[in-house]
């Protein structure tokens, strides 16, 4: 079987749990907390294989993340004038 076809064997199974989820709600209703949470994980459900088909159908070639250097010389003193030693507190005040 082709991912795609899983795919769609997915979808099939997901319609029938909405239908059935459906006719849960008739019969208890959509008040119950319990009732809410399972049509919020139905969908969310949904919403997964949705995006999971797209990332499907888009090229499946990975891409290698871009390196990059660091060099091994100091970094400039200057540009940590400004700060505070970490932890510290300022240069020029004391802790009470």
């Amino acid at each position: 079987m082709s991912v795609q076809d899983d795919l769609t064997a997915v979808q099939r199974c997901l319609d029938d749990l909405s239908r059935s989820v459906g006719r849960l709600e008739k019969q208890l209703g959509t008040a119950g907390l319990e009732m809410r949470r399972v049509r919020t994980d139905a969908n969310h459900l949904r919403e997964s294989v949705a995006l999971l088909r797209e990332s499907a159908a888009s090229p499946t070639t990975q891409r290698k993340p871009e390196l990059v250097t660091i060099p091994d010389t100091p970094y400039d003193d200057s540009l940590w004038i400004d700060t505070d030693d970490e932890g510290l507190g300022a240069r020029d005040r004391h802790a009470p």
